[in-house]
């Protein structure tokens, strides 16, 4: 399973059922679970811990230093993914920033060619971004949503659940839950059909298109808004959107400009 070209280092941790191609790089105390593929050229750096069925691509780097100016080598960070990611051809995934710190992947994402997660980024579950998005810093980014090529996010910024994002966007404040979003730091309306396709029922689209509408189209500004939508009791899930709205990053939320609750 292991290819006679590959250097693997000898504190390596890798299941025996791991697949490992030519000219793969191991380098460090990286742990490696039952059922992966680590294809040709791909370099593990340092303490990475991958989960079981995961892909790693071709020439595919996880676990290299931030690119943070700051950072010091002899720092001990570390990459964490979960089990059934699929992480294609020349992704990098930079580790941790900080003493005991983290870049994190929960299960099930997929990363197309090209994606780059710097580090401290703090990715959901079942994710797909494709060719090119560059998330920087310290991102955390829910579940469930799509993330179009060669989009853009500032350090810090978070990204809710069920989003999908147009390629090409650039972006620099939050994205709150179940949103489309495109261009400069735009929301547009909801993500009705990706909420269709994950199981929303109606009586759920239904409350999370009333306080969206509340929230970003109401004319009113963000303090108002909140203040109005906290006057009464929001079932599940749109109580989690008000949540996020709730508690924005330093850089503030993106603003509405689209019809009135997506559609």
């Amino acid at each position: 399973m292991i290819h006679p070209t590959a250097i693997i280092h000898p504190s390596a941790q890798i299941d025996p059922s791991v697949g490992i191609g030519p000219y793969v790089i191991i380098d460090g105390p990286a742990q490696i679970a039952a059922g992966c593929r680590i294809e040709a050229h791909a370099q593990i750096v340092g303490r990475v811990e991958i989960g079981e069925q995961c892909v790693i691509g071709r020439a595919a780097v996880i676990g290299a230093d931030p690119q943070d100016l700051s950072f010091r080598t002899e720092t001990e960070s570390s990459v964490i993914m979960g089990p059934r990611n699929v992480i294609r051809e020349h992704v990098t995934i930079h580790r941790g920033s900080a003493p005991g710190g983290a870049t994190r992947l929960g299960e099930g994402n997929f990363l197309m060619v090209g994606v780059h997660l710097a580090h401290d980024v703090q990715l959901g579950n079942k994710n797909i971004l494709a060719n090119h998005c560059i998330l920087a810093g310290h991102i955390h980014l829910g579940n469930n949503s799509f993330i179009g090529g060669a989009a853009v996010f500032h350090q810090f910024i978070r990204i809710g659940d069920s989003c999908v994002i147009q390629g090409n966007g650039s972006f620099g404040k939050d994205i709150p839950h179940f949103s489309m979003a495109m261009r400069t730091n735009r929301i547009t309306g909801l993500n009705v059909v990706g909420l269709r396709r994950q199981g929303f029922t109606a009586e759920q689209r239904a409350s999370i298109k009333e306080l969206f509408t509340l929230l970003f189209c109401s004319g009113k500004n963000h303090t108002q808004a909140l203040a109005a939508a906290h006057e009464r009791e929001w079932p599940e899930p749109a109580s989690r959107l008000l949540e996020f709205a709730s508690a924005p990053s330093k850089r503030g939320i993106c603003p509405w400009r689209g019809e009135a609750g997506g559609g």
